[in-house]
């Protein structure tokens, strides 16, 4: 299975009430001055490295690949991760399923390619 996944925090983080948080001026955790959610995707992304499975991080999605349980257990301890960052969290997912494979990860992008010399 190849799993693509999205999390970010939003809201603010139950360790920071509303009044402390406009009293002191601070930027919530969940975001940065500039709307970034680094911090919050940088705790998910190590979770998902640490956990030994194949895995590739773009822009907008980490991959991860393996069994299903495997799979939704590292997509479980990610989101929970970020959930510290903000009293909300958005998780997109997206499952390629498919009984019987594994190397996928870097194999359908290594077919595309091929197919791309081969039409040019």
């Amino acid at each position: 299975m190849l799993l693509a996944f999205s999390v970010a925090p939003s809201g603010q983080p139950a360790h920071l009430s509303a009044e402390s948080a406009s009293d002191s001026g601070a930027v919530s955790a969940a975001a940065s001055a500039d709307a970034s959610v680094h911090d919050a995707v940088a705790a998910a992304v190590k979770i998902v490295r640490d956990s030994g499975l194949p895995n590739h991080t773009d822009s907008m999605f980490t991959t991860i690949e393996g069994e299903w349980d495997e799979v939704f257990a590292v997509v479980k301890q990610a989101t929970e991760a970020v959930g510290r960052f903000g009293s909300r969290v958005s998780l997109v997912i997206k499952a390629d399923i498919r009984p019987g494979y594994s190397g996928e990860l870097t194999a359908k992008v290594e077919r595309l390619e091929s197919a791309i010399a081969d039409a040019g």
